[in-house]
């Protein structure tokens, strides 16, 4: 496909991109789905609908994430609200675990998490680190993941890493208690 000259075209097939993928885009693929071929003007017109969005829309986002790519989203304030209507669930089964894990063990290595999750857990660290819900820090041969403010704010969860692994905890006790027979839980409560 050739360059495109009109600000109009490459804006619309900008905002089409955004809203279709569903997943963090990286400014070459941008660049790409506008086809200005320029990287300056694909980012005014990105920043022209990231204001427009903002002014539009109150629950909408378009999102520079910390790895330099952009995405079409709802403001981590709403995913509360919508996950019951949600069609497709917000992350795959497998790494909701993986991060789940990280959340409440963090600080964790990656050898922990292989031996626990299995080798599947590089692909979740590598999506949960493309959507900056993880963060590493090299700590000499190891690479060491923990939790973002971003994972805090998307999942509702307030505090320092003591107050959010007190909050999991409660919440895994208190499943695990509800899932107990009743006779379980007179026996333990009369011993």
């Amino acid at each position: 496909m050739g360059k495109v000259e009109s600000n109009d075209e490459a804006t619309a097939r900008l905002e089409a991109t955004l809203y279709s993928s569903g997943r963090p885009l990286s400014i070459e693929e941008l660049i790409k789905a506008s086809g200005t071929e320029s990287r300056t003007k694909t980012l005014a017109l990105l920043d022209n609908i990231a204001k427009k969005v903002k002014a539009a829309f109150k629950a909408m986002e378009v999102a520079n994430l910390s790895d330099g790519s952009y995405v079409f989203q709802l403001k981590p304030e709403f995913n509360t609200v919508i996950r019951k209507y949600a069609s497709k669930p917000i992350l795959p089964n497998a790494t909701l675990k993986t991060l789940s894990y990280i959340a409440y063990m963090q600080p964790i290595s990656t050898k922990q998490l292989v031996e626990t999750r299995g080798s599947g857990v590089y692909l979740h660290l590598k999506y949960l680190k493309h959507l900056d819900y993880v963060e590493t820090q090299n700590v000499g041969r190891l690479k060491i993941y923990s939790t973002t403010n971003k994972f805090q704010k998307y999942f509702g969860i307030q505090g320092d890493t003591d107050t959010l692994k007190q909050k999991l905890f409660k919440r895994v006790r208190a499943k695990a208690a509800a899932q107990r027979p009743p006779e379980a839980i007179t026996v333990q409560a009369s011993a």
